[in-house]
């Protein structure tokens, strides 16, 4: 194992901690959620490719990222702005049941393309040793179906075009900075930023499409 993967793996081992979240009612949750179905689908599953798919998102993930939006420290990020504003006026036991709605709903989305999605899966399952990359599926689990207990997101299903735009915000730093261009840091953000740099364009857009299709 190479010095770089033995320090990912150690911010993993870190940040694989549980996250304090409260338990919140999937029931009250639908009813929260109307407003976020407007961009994020029925049931979680975006229309739009630029907007994610919350559907089958574990409620951890969610509340985590709603916080954040709501604090201001997502606000550069793409579309922050606008979950800024929405976030606002959200409470924690609010967060909890839309994060606890949406984990109950089934991810539906596109397949993956066929020119890119093996060099993807290629990526995911197994990383790249020369370069120091891991595999995804450590931290997001075999299927993409995310690891709650330490705060990493659900993959499967996620539009490509959101992934290839998250991952080069992480690239570029950008994911969690506020209005006025301040870095915030987050539990696994450190560690996300580490690896997005090292990825290829090429590598976002096969990763990207593999995502994408996984179910």
């Amino acid at each position: 194992m190479t010095k770089t993967l033995s320090a990912l793996a150690a911010l993993a081992l870190a940040a694989a901690l549980p996250v304090a979240h409260a338990e919140g009612s999937a029931e009250a949750g639908a009813t929260k959620a109307a407003t976020c179905i407007a961009c994020h689908g029925p049931n979680g599953n975006s229309a739009n490719p630029e907007w994610p798919n919350l559907a089958g998102q574990n409620a951890a993930y969610i509340a985590e990222q709603l916080k954040q939006f709501r604090a201001g420290q997502r606000s550069a990020s793409p579309n922050g702005m606008v979950m800024t504003a929405q976030a606002a006026a959200l409470t924690d036991e609010d967060i909890a049941d839309i994060g606890a709605y949406f984990a109950t709903q089934t991810p539906s989305g596109l397949e993956a393309d066929p020119s890119y999605w093996k060099a993807g899966e290629a990526l995911y399952r197994g990383g790249d040793k020369a370069r120091g990359l891991p595999a995804c599926m450590a931290c997001h689990g075999p299927v993409g179906r995310g690891n709650p207990a330490a705060g990493y997101p659900a993959l499967r299903a996620q539009h490509s075009v959101y992934t290839v735009q998250q991952l080069t915000a992480y690239a570029g730093s950008a994911r969690y900075k506020d209005a006025g261009g301040a870095s915030h840091d987050t539990r696994n953000a450190h560690m996300m930023e580490t690896i997005a740099k090292q990825l290829t364009a090429e590598d976002i857009r096969d990763l990207a499409s593999y995502i994408q299709g996984m179910r």
